[in-house]
C-alpha cells in the first residue's frame, strides 16, 4: 500500500495566530521541524559527531538549528544574547549536557521552535520594520529580517543535514 504523504507546510493553510506577513516564517520553522524528524530517523547516536569528508557533524546541524532561531528571534525582541546563549554558541559542534543525543536534541529544536511560533503570534505587522541591532558590531537589521533569516537559515541546515545523514547512512550500511 502506498504511503500518502502530506503537501509542505505552506500548502496546507495558515498557521493559527500567526500574522499574515509573518505565515512564510512559521510555514518555513514548522517544515524544518517535519523534515528534520523525519532526516533522523533511523541514525544513530554513535554517528551524531562524526564529520564526513571533514565537513560539520549531524550534531552540529541539530545545535545549529535550535540556536539560530534562539539569537536572531532574541533580536527581533530588541533584546541582547545572553551568557548562556554565547556560551551555547560556543558549544554548537560538541556535546554537552542536554545537548548530546538525537533525543535531546530534537526535542531541544522542538521546544524552541514552538516559542518561536509563540513569538510570531505575538509580533505585530507594523512592528516589522523596526530596527534591531546584531551581535557585538550592532549590525542594523529589521524585524521581519531577522525573523525571515532565521527560518531560512533553519531551512538551509536542514538541507546540510540531509546531506551529512545520508552520507553516514549508507558509509554504516556498507560497513554492517
Amino acid at each position: 500500500m502506498a504511503t500518502v504523504s502530506k503537501p509542505d507546510v505552506w500548502l496546507r493553510g495558515p498557521v493559527e495566530g500567526v500574522p499574515a506577513l509573518l505565515q512564510p516564517a512559521a510555514h518555513c520553522l514548522l517544515q524544518t521541524q517535519e523534515d528534520v524528524h523525519r532526516i533522523m530517523e533511523e541514525f544513530s547516536d554513535a554517528w551524531l559527531w562524526e564529520k564526513p569528508a571533514g565537513r560539520a557533524s549531524a550534531g552540529f546541524h541539530l545545535q545549529h538549528i535550535r540556536g539560530v532561531i534562539d539569537r536572531l528571534f532574541t533580536y527581533a525582541r530588541g533584546e541582547s544574547l545572553t551568557d548562556t546563549q554565547l556560551q551555547e554558541l560556543k558549544q554548537e559542534g560538541q556535546p554537552y549536557p542536554g545537548h548530546d543525543s538525537i533525543a535531546s536534541l530534537l526535542a531541544a529544536m522542538d521546544i524552541q521552535i514552538e516559542k518561536a511560533l509563540q513569538q510570531l503570534r505575538l509580533t505585530p505587522e507594523q512592528q516589522l520594520t523596526e530596527i534591531r541591532y546584531v551581535g557585538r558590531a550592532k549590525l542594523p537589521a529589521t524585524v521581519l529580517g531577522l525573523l525571515f533569516h532565521a527560518a531560512e537559515h533553519s531551512q538551509r541546515h536542514t538541507g546540510q543535514l540531509l546531506v551529512t545523514v545520508s552520507v553516514l547512512k549508507e558509509k554504516h550500511a556498507t560497513h554492517l
